[in-house]
């Protein structure tokens, strides 16, 4: 099975329990693939998937953020997809790995934790990110990767204030998975 289509199967699957706008999404994400066979990759001009995991610490009630090398703003981990990424999951998985340091990480059962739709500087305009969510084992270390400025752990209630709203709802939406409001 080609990513492409893994990313379908996942998107078809996910929605059963979310609001009409990420229905919407999901919806827009699919008709995306539908009509773009490269819609997984960097190089597609109409935008393109990518994949991010939240990863969270919840015995601490804390999630780590990367300060984004490029645009200067506390984010999940996340990116774009490789031609090696067997899953959507997988590549989420990696990105986390890769931009945390922290071996071990292991994603929410269950898939995707939330879609987001943001604009992105031409020639592609479109990131359709998947974000999962990502358990880090105790006593689980960073280490920062060169895509990042910085690395830092912050309490659940503190991340509104230093991060956008689309990292705010992840964070609210994480939270209630974890209690078990999926």
């Amino acid at each position: 099975m080609s990513l492409h289509d893994d990313a379908a199967l996942v998107l078809e699957g996910y929605g059963a329990e979310a609001g009409a706008a990420q229905k919407e999404l999901r919806d827009a994400y699919l008709e995306h693939l539908a009509r773009h066979p490269d819609g997984m990759w960097k190089s597609c001009g109409a935008g393109h998937l990518t994949a991010s995991a939240l990863v969270v610490a919840p015995e601490r009630g804390r999630v780590l953020l990367t300060l984004h090398r490029k645009l200067r703003m506390w984010l999940q981990m996340g990116g774009h997809c490789e031609p090696g990424d067997a899953t959507l999951a997988a590549a989420a998985l990696r990105e986390a790995t890769e931009e945390s340091g922290i071996t071990g990480l292991t994603l929410l059962p269950g898939g995707p934790v939330v879609l987001d739709r943001h604009p992105i500087p031409a020639p592609c305009h479109w990131h359709l990110d998947v974000q999962y969510a990502a358990l880090a084992p105790a006593g689980a270390t960073e280490s920062i990767s060169e895509e990042s400025l910085d690395l830092r752990w912050f309490a659940y209630d503190e991340v509104a204030e230093v991060a956008d709203a689309s990292v705010a709802r992840l964070v609210e939406r994480t939270r209630a998975v974890l209690e078990g409001g999926r």
